[in-house]
């Protein structure tokens, strides 16, 4: 009778051992293919205006500049607080 109970135990063990390996071994498949997938390709960025700081001559991107008094636009607040000083 005890030999039963053994082979029992032993029976449920490698049958929960082989219902995970085929689990993991589905799960990483999904990962493959998805990984396998195309992904769409970021078109090139659109160009962006690139202006001069009227203090030191840097070329930025206008969405970077600081706009200054009269319309001239610096590349930090410390350029355009020394073209306001003088």
């Amino acid at each position: 009778m005890k030999y039963l109970l053994v082979f029992l135990v032993v029976a449920v063990a490698i049958w929960l051992w082989r219902k995970n390996r085929r689990e993991e071994m589905r799960d990483a498949r999904r990962e493959q293919a998805a990984r396998a997938r195309p992904r769409p390709e970021a078109g090139p960025a659109t160009p962006q205006a690139m202006l001069r700081c009227a203090h030191c001559g840097l070329h930025l991107p206008a969405a970077d500049a600081i706009a200054g008094p009269g319309g001239a636009m610096y590349c930090t607040a410390a350029h355009r607080q020394a073209a306001e000083r003088g």
